[in-house]
């Protein structure tokens, strides 16, 4: 476990970005069309999980590792798109008071 002290915390408010990208379906991946605009973003997932239920991990996660706590957030998007290299991106900026 990774541990970070408390003084490089985010202790104001903050938003977060997370983009979502998960393996291309073989009804995707078999058609090059569908491929092509997955690829751009254009043919986007609509089946469960959905959005809410990928952040929650994640923002527990980073509770005490980026920021005091998860209720510091005040902005939060969340997108899924298709891709043949799936991950999760996270991006966190402090806002401005």
């Amino acid at each position: 476990m990774v541990s970070a002290s408390t003084e490089n915390l985010i202790t104001g408010p903050n938003a977060m970005n997370v983009k979502v990208y998960r393996p291309m379906p073989k009804s995707v991946s078999n058609s090059s069309k569908k491929k092509g605009k997955a690829e751009k973003g254009l043919l986007r997932p609509t089946t469960k999980p959905d959005v809410d239920n990928y952040v929650k991990g994640v923002k527990d996660a980073l509770n005490h590792l980026i920021y005091k706590d998860d209720s510091q957030e005040v902005d939060l998007k969340v997108s899924k798109f298709y891709s043949e290299d799936p991950r999760m991106e996270v991006m966190i900026i402090e806002v401005s008071a």
